[in-house]
């Protein structure tokens, strides 16, 4: 929420970002498997705040359909962070069927890859 110049208090409507992630090692590199809900890394310069809402509109890979995501913010790396590591914000899953089923398959597509060493833009 925030406040307007008369006073009032005011819902912010939440971000909708769309994010096209067209490689397995890109997806990789997003996918945020600490959250227990599961998450995706989306690069953005624009400021966000812990606990922001934000709405994602995912592709993944070769697959066409678009999924929804009404995450919040639950990581953010800032500009110039260390490690040369990209600017953006880390987008907690809500604990819903849906999000559920897109963890299900962001795993599935990533296979053993998830247990590989090589660090992402999060972890």
């Amino acid at each position: 929420m925030s406040t307007t110049q008369s006073g009032t208090l005011t819902t912010a409507r939440p971000s909708v970002i769309q994010l096209a992630i067209k490689e397995k090692a890109a997806l990789y590199a997003a996918y945020i498997p600490a959250f227990s809900e599961g998450g995706i890394f989306v690069p953005s310069a624009r400021e966000h705040r812990l606990g922001d809402d934000v709405y994602v509109l995912l592709t993944l890979l070769d697959d066409p359909q678009r999924y929804p995501v009404s995450g919040k913010v639950a990581w953010i790396t800032p500009a110039r962070a260390a490690g040369n590591r990209t600017q953006g914000v880390g987008i907690r899953f809500p604990k819903d069927e849906k999000s559920e089923q897109l963890k299900a398959k962001i795993e599935l597509l990533l296979g053993s890859a998830l247990g590989s060493d090589r660090p992402t833009q999060t972890f």
